[in-house]
């Protein structure tokens, strides 16, 4: 006859809280403890029954997960690591979008269709104002930001300031002057928003080299291929002797680059560009960037989030790190180019 968790339990010395951590592989559970539950409960022939267990508890095991985009690469491979941690662990996900245009203002977040749906939040690179966070509290589940970052809240993001500032040295280092930047959205003020701190990284290079920052070297590219090729003309016609760019992600990237294509120009002969991401692409245009490990960040994300429902404590902000992959795409200058 199979025995319960309490006594599974007791043969092993812990309580019912450590057994149900030990047998989920949740964090803070010692590799010694970690066994000694597992022996035990295989000695009594216990098989957690995840059901059962939501029956009992009250809870759904599912995570809501709240994203502007499922297409975009940063944000699907976030969504990716986060499944897979979460599938690994019993739960499951609740994919919720929504439509973040050029054209029409975004749609609010509205709580309700995640109440009583979810045990937890994670929200994916999506700047929340400040009343839609607490509206998003109130259903008194834990919740984790991923990307952009709201303050009091968990966090795991990249240091988007060293970002910055390291690809915009790069250019810096091989002799560019005229350096510009694709931004995001023109909307996207948010002191704590990646754009943001990408842009405050390239504007402190450009500073301690001793650079002025130019307004007009500055587009916004809206996160997408399209985008930064459109601010790529733009940012053509308004200075023409641009040698290099910075855009914060590889899709505006490489919509640099399609559109120095467009005027028969030649990267990075003419034109040196570096992103942001480590898009699966960007190799097929030869893209240097800043390589960020974001299936690692969404699993990062869940595993914490799963651990505050279990009553545990986590750090508050989990940063990561960038790193510079020069596939080819920036060289020294030459001279300007006339357009």
């Amino acid at each position: 006859m199979a025995h319960g968790i309490d006594e599974v339990a007791r043969v092993a010395g812990v309580s019912t809280a450590t057994v149900s951590r030990a047998l989920r592989g949740l964090p803070n559970v010692s590799v010694a403890t970690r066994e000694r539950v597992r022996s035990a409960a295989a000695q009594l022939g216990y098989v957690a029954s995840p059901s059962a267990a939501s029956l009992a508890s009250g809870r759904t095991r599912t995570i809501g997960l709240l994203t502007p985009w499922v297409n975009h690469w940063f944000f699907s491979n976030v969504i990716e690591g986060a499944e897979q941690a979460l599938r690994a662990q019993g739960y499951d996900a609740l994919l919720h979008t929504f439509e973040v245009s050029r054209k029409v203002p975004r749609l609010r977040v509205d709580p309700d269709v995640l109440r009583r749906r979810v045990d937890g939040i994670l929200v994916v690179g999506f700047p929340l104002d400040d009343s839609e966070v607490v509206s998003l509290l109130g259903l008194g589940h834990p919740m984790i930001f991923i990307g952009s970052s709201v303050p009091g809240q968990v966090t795991v993001r990249l240091d988007d300031l060293a970002t910055g500032r390291t690809a915009t040295q790069h250019l810096i280092d091989l002799g560019h002057r005229r350096i510009g930047h694709i931004s995001g959205s023109p909307d996207d003020i948010t002191p704590f928003s990646p754009p943001v701190a990408r842009r405050r990284g390239w504007l402190a290079a450009l500073a301690d080299a001793g650079i002025p920052a130019d307004p007009q070297l500055e587009v916004h590219g809206h996160f997408d291929l399209d985008g930064g090729r459109e601010s790529m003309h733009q940012l053509f016609r308004q200075c023409p002797d641009v040698t290099a760019i910075f855009a914060a992600s590889d899709e505006m990237a490489m919509g640099a680059i399609l559109a120095a294509r467009d005027l028969g120009l030649q990267v990075p002969q003419d034109l040196s560009v570096v992103g942001v991401d480590g898009h699966d692409l960007g190799e097929l245009v030869r893209l240097t960037t800043m390589v960020q490990p974001a299936v690692e960040e969404g699993a990062k994300a869940a595993t914490l989030l799963l651990e505050l429902i279990a009553g545990g404590a986590v750090p508050g902000d989990v940063v990561y790190q960038t790193t510079l992959l020069d596939r080819g795409s920036t060289g020294p200058p030459r001279a300007a180019h006339g357009m």
